[in-house]
């Protein structure tokens, strides 16, 4: 009896291991915190690079088009599947149109010279398996006071066209169920065409392929 008492005396004097045991109790809040931090990361992360391929397709869709600088520059299905393509090639690694849908849209003036300050959206191309329509209309839609969010729409410039992009991309959580649901969000661009564009229609002369939004 005395000896065991010495040793549960002893047992309870150890602090051998306390640190071990306080390890073992923070471990899962320390691994959980440090999952969501890189959950967290991985959302911020994909979102830049989906904004900032948004804002490629627009500086692409604005400059492209064929012709001498002493003509207006005519553009061709071909041409606008080169740069959904490209877009395809730059967000390859988040399997962009498989998991999002880029829609590209023409916005011009009503009239010219615009007195009214109204527009319409004269094309509209899509690429991409998810399925959305574009939140702020669709081809043949007039009299728009401009196309994007209410508080910071964009318009067009006499004589011209602006190029207008949405993507939307649904993302796929590292941890899947568990630390992030499945979240969709979308990303915006637009750019002005920089020379001057033949309006009057899309040619094909090629006969390529239309991505069309239906």
């Amino acid at each position: 009896m005395p000896c065991t008492a010495l040793i549960l005396n002893r047992l309870r004097r150890d602090q051998r291991g306390v640190a071990f045991i306080e390890f073992a109790y923070s471990l899962p809040l320390f691994l959980a915190m440090a999952l969501v931090g890189l959950e967290l990361t991985n959302y911020v992360t994909t979102r830049m690079r989906v904004s900032q391929i948004a804002l490629h397709i627009a500086d692409h869709a604005a400059r492209m088009g064929e012709g001498t600088v002493l003509t207006a520059k005519t553009v061709s299905e071909q041409q606008i599947n080169d740069v959904l393509t490209g877009a395809g090639l730059q967000g390859s690694g988040l399997n962009l149109y498989t998991r999002g849908r880029v829609i590209l849209t023409s916005l011009e003036p009503m009239a010219n010279p615009n007195t009214t300050s109204r527009y319409k959206i004269t094309w509209q191309r899509c690429r991409g398996a998810q399925a959305h329509a574009s939140a702020y209309g669709s081809t043949g839609d007039t009299n728009l006071t401009g196309i994007g969010p209410a508080t910071r729409q964009v318009t067009s410039p006499d004589n011209s066209a602006t190029m207008f992009v949405e993507i939307f991309y649904r993302y796929q959580p590292i941890i899947a169920g568990i630390y992030a649901p499945n979240l969709e969000f979308s990303e915006i661009a637009s750019m002005t065409v920089r020379e001057r564009r033949d309006l009057s229609q899309i040619y094909n002369t090629e006969n390529a392929p239309v991505a069309t939004c239906a």
